[in-house]
């Protein structure tokens, strides 16, 4: 119970913190990136340190930083054929997503 009280409260903080820094920002719609996943993210490497060490949040931490760049990827991808060939927002992610989760699938790990 002790643990869930202090991520509730880290995790508060942070997404206080970041909210703040998202409102300082201009232009407003680049502001979102303050949101909640920075903080989060945070919170959670800190408490994986104080729970599980540090080399296992190292592990933890290069897995965001992975999550980061394929989300990015994505990102970049869906927004070029949503400029070139406008079609609905809904379609272009979906259809990307299965694609991606399609090639990850068949894809072995060495």
């Amino acid at each position: 119970m002790d643990e869930l009280i202090f991520r509730f409260l880290i995790g508060g903080t942070l997404v206080s913190a970041f909210a703040l820094v998202g409102d300082a920002v201009r232009p407003k719609s680049f502001a979102g990136l303050f949101g909640a996943a920075p903080s989060i993210a945070l919170a959670t490497l800190g408490l994986t340190v104080a729970t599980e060490g540090r080399d296992y949040a190292a592990i933890e931490a290069r897995s965001m930083i992975a999550g980061a760049i394929a989300f990015f990827i994505y990102a970049l991808i869906v927004s070029k054929v949503m400029m070139r060939y406008k079609p609905p927002t809904l379609v272009a992610t979906s259809a990307r997503l299965a694609l991606q989760s399609s090639s990850a699938s068949s894809t072995t790990v060495l």
